[in-house]
């Protein structure tokens, strides 16, 4: 995939999506700076790294606040010596119906998903633009930058956000070689989800093959998106789904 040897910033890496991700550049030779506001699940997903003959390092890193995601992108160059992408991944929900949101519910969100984010392109960018490397952005966006259900206002904001800086970015950076794509993850079976298995089930069902998507499989999308082979892909955001958004009954 041409990865080998790539320094990549994968944000909440200490779970999911995130942790799948960080496995899988790894494995294709990408250098992993695992990052995650959990220091010991970065550290987790880090030594599963390196115990399989990969390279990584850790930074605790809070992405709703923008003093360290720079810190973030200044370690990975510390410790590597260059920088040639970033995973903007980490992200939380908080649903609470619209009559009862507050500031502080909103912002919750807002700060992590689309502050979060725009602070890892922005701070990622010119550090890649300062050292004239060619490089990859990835942002987590989601079903719900298109579709909507209660309770959601926040999410359905941030996300559809990540879709609009993607598009954004990718324009801004194309006379740089920086390439910015994004992945729409439909519901994934990860513990975000809960234990409520009537719940989980009819969040499976709106899925075209009745399932949960595995993180693993969300997780290839975005390795491929950082490949060679995915150079001709610029401003696009990728449904990973299996079908959400192409149908409703």
């Amino acid at each position: 995939m041409g990865l080998n040897g790539q320094v990549l910033i994968v944000t909440g890496s200490g779970s999911g999506i995130g942790k799948e991700t960080a496995l899988q550049l790894a494995n294709q030779g990408a250098i992993i700076v695992s990052a995650d506001y959990d220091e010991d699940a970065a550290k987790e997903t880090a030594d599963a790294i390196i115990g399989h003959g990969g390279q990584a390092t850790v930074v605790k890193a809070d992405v709703s606040k923008p003093e360290q995601v720079e810190q973030m992108v200044n370690a990975a160059v510390e410790a590597f010596g260059t920088l040639n992408g970033i995973f903007n991944n980490a992200g939380i929900g908080n649903v609470k119906p619209l009559l009862e949101h507050d500031v502080e519910t909103y912002h919750s969100v807002i700060d992590v998903n689309q502050h979060g984010v725009f602070y890892g392109i922005s701070f990622a960018a010119k550090k890649m633009v300062e050292l004239g490397v060619k490089g990859t952005i990835v942002n987590t966006a989601s079903i719900y930058a298109y579709m909507v259900a209660i309770g959601s206002i926040n999410y359905h904001a941030a996300k559809a956000a990540v879709v609009a800086m993607t598009k954004s970015a990718a324009l801004e950076l194309a006379p740089h070689n920086i390439r910015v794509v994004g992945i729409a993850p439909g519901f994934i079976d990860t513990p975000i989800l809960g234990d409520d298995k009537a719940m989980k089930e009819k969040l499976a069902n709106q899925h075209m093959r009745r399932k949960l998507i595995q993180p693993e499989k969300v997780a290839s999308v975005a390795t491929f998106l950082f490949s060679n082979e995915a150079d001709a892909i610029n401003g696009s955001v990728i449904p990973v789904d299996d079908g959400f958004l192409s149908f409703k009954e």
